[in-house]
């Protein structure tokens, strides 16, 4: 099994956690070895201790072709899987939304998170979010997303569901840094940053 974080050394890690002034971190996933084993969903849920039916990080399975005779090779076919957690974008449309101010995106680090104690719940933000990531909390009647395990990152830590993926396919740093990794392969954005103007900052590869 690879080392943790293969494409990204400790020293570019250690240079993203510690560069001052505004940064943005972000989340880069291959989705070409993502195997689907909901390894980084487990972990971002005990790690949050979310209940059930709240996940910070979905995986969706995508089928690509069609399956028409089955005494002929299917053509065509592909499956691949695709980890959705909070895009933690650069102009969040659930900012936008929130009629009460409770949610923010930090000025040091670009992390979006949503204050508990002044939301009310109405759900503005999932409505308006185009990538699902507010998810709303039944006990609490307020609304929840992946918060990239803020709690860790300001110890210098990686997010849970970093360290838990056994294909090592989910990298973490600041973003300038990763996409000057990227470069090194076939990357793009998601296809609904174009049209929703979010500009998210996590990004895929295939």
């Amino acid at each position: 099994m690879a080392e943790r974080g293969a494409f990204i050394s400790q020293e570019v890690l250690d240079a993203s956690f510690k560069k001052r002034g505004r940064k943005q971190f972000a989340l880069w996933i291959d989705l070409e070895y993502c195997v689907g084993c909901n390894s980084c969903s487990m972990a971002c849920k005990a790690e949050n201790n979310t209940q059930v039916g709240v996940d910070y990080n979905r995986v969706i399975t995508v089928e690509e072709g069609e399956f028409t005779d089955p005494s002929k090779p299917a053509k065509d076919m592909r499956v691949y899987f695709v980890p959705m957690p909070c895009m933690h974008c650069g102009k969040p449309a659930c900012v936008a939304a929130c009629p009460v101010g409770a949610i923010t995106k930090r000025e040091e680090d670009g992390i979006v998170l949503i204050n508990g104690d002044k939301c009310i719940g109405c759900r503005y933000c999932a409505w308006a979010c185009p990538y699902g990531a507010p998810q709303y909390n039944a006990d609490t009647q307020t609304m929840e997303k992946c918060t990239l395990c803020v709690h860790r990152v300001d110890k210098g830590l990686l997010p849970a569901c970093v360290t838990a993926c056994i294909a090592r396919t989910r990298f973490f740093g600041e973003v300038n840094d990763l996409t000057a990794l990227i470069r090194q392969k076939r990357a793009k954005e998601v296809k609904l940053s174009i049209e929703s103007g979010t500009k998210p900052s996590t990004m895929y590869s295939m």
